[in-house]
């Protein structure tokens, strides 16, 4: 069971991942540190729709902001459902947007079905940004929920 949640929430993920801080329909998104001044800021979030309903497609854009180009990097993406670890997983940045990405703001956006059987409930996601040589340029979490709603259970 845990594997198939892992392999259901990864694809998910990937979503989430380019998905930055601030809110999504009241969900607070925070920094990892709170003091640290990280070189990419997040300004928001917008899960549509949301809570995310399981079967159908859900749109992650994350609106952020950077002082300087980055021409390369990845994200990590540590999932978990209520307090349990369930998935980590690491993308190439160039492959979930356009590189180089100038300096000035920016939209990640992604879309994403999860399948029927996902379980609902409440997920924290942080998303880490890594820039060359794995130099952390912004963490970030925020919470998240799939609806009790699908439509391929139902259909």
């Amino acid at each position: 069971m845990r594997a198939s949640i892992c392999f259901l929430l990864g694809n998910f993920l990937v979503l989430a991942i380019v998905l930055p801080p601030v809110a999504a329909d009241g969900a607070s998104v925070e920094y990892c540190d709170k003091k640290a001044d990280y070189a990419v800021k997040v300004s928001g979030v917008d899960i549509d729709p949301y809570p995310v309903a399981r079967g159908k497609e859900a749109t992650f854009s994350i609106s952020a902001s950077t002082g300087k180009g980055i021409s390369n990097g990845k994200l990590v993406v540590d999932v978990k459902y209520f307090f349990f670890h369930v998935y980590q997983e690491t993308h190439d940045l160039c492959k979930e947007t356009s590189c180089p990405v100038s300096s000035g703001d920016f939209v990640l956006s992604h879309q994403q079905t999860l399948p029927g059987y996902t379980p609902p409930g409440s997920y924290t996601l942080q998303m880490k940004l890594l820039g060359e040589d794995n130099k952390e340029l912004t963490c970030i979490t925020f919470g998240f929920s799939i609806g009790f709603i699908s439509s391929v259970a139902d259909s």
